[in-house]
């Protein structure tokens, strides 16, 4: 007897597949809560007025080192952007209702998206996430912020760049660090890297 092969018994998810985060919408609130005008942060993260009004209305995206430093000026964190879909007795999330959020490179290259592991709300010392880095991609420049954080390299490679040293990890490599360190990362291999990053306290 032929036996055949089922080929969609496991089907590898794609970002369709998750809630895409209206992410300007989301920094426009923040900044207004906190009475600031988008001309003072502009000038608070450095870059132009006009490009932070498109990112606001989602007409562009920040890279992941810009990102970090939007959401370091409004006094909150990337993982408190997810923090809509959460309650207070959420145990678990589902493959489905994992949110994303998609970040550009201002080199034309890949940027890095984030599939959220940990509603914000639900817990007060962890955030995670997976960071997916296709091809050339990187976080686009250095982070530096307060608390600590470790990775895993579920798939792929990465250079992984901490204070002034340089480390190239492979899946099954774990990394761990102070947050307070200078810390930026590129994907130089020729497959998407993906990679779970935790931080204690969610301030990233």
């Amino acid at each position: 007897m032929r036996l055949t092969s089922i080929t969609n018994a496991v089907k590898e998810p794609v970002l369709d597949d998750f809630h895409q985060l209206q992410l300007g919408v989301k920094l426009k609130h923040a900044r207004r809560l906190r009475g600031l005008r988008l001309k003072e942060l502009a000038q608070a993260v450095g870059c132009s007025e006009s490009f932070l009004s498109k990112v606001e209305n989602d007409k562009v995206r920040p890279s992941l080192q810009m990102l970090h430093a939007i959401v370091s000026s409004l006094d909150t964190s990337i993982g408190e952007l997810f923090s809509s879909s959460a309650t207070e007795k959420n145990r678990v999330m589902r493959l489905r209702d994992r949110p994303v959020i998609e970040t550009s490179s201002p080199r034309k290259s890949p940027g890095v998206t984030l599939e959220n592991l940990v509603p914000s709300a639900t817990l007060d010392l962890l955030y995670g996430s997976i960071h997916v880095v296709e091809p050339g991609g990187s976080s686009a420049g250095m982070i530096a912020h307060q608390g600590e954080e470790l990775g895993y390299i579920l798939q792929g490679e990465l250079e992984l760049t901490i204070d002034d040293t340089t480390y190239h990890l492979y899946e099954g490599d774990s990394f761990f660090f102070q947050s307070s360190l200078p810390h930026g990362y590129r994907n130089p291999g020729e497959i998407t890297a993906k990679v779970i990053w935790v931080n204690s306290p969610p301030t990233f």
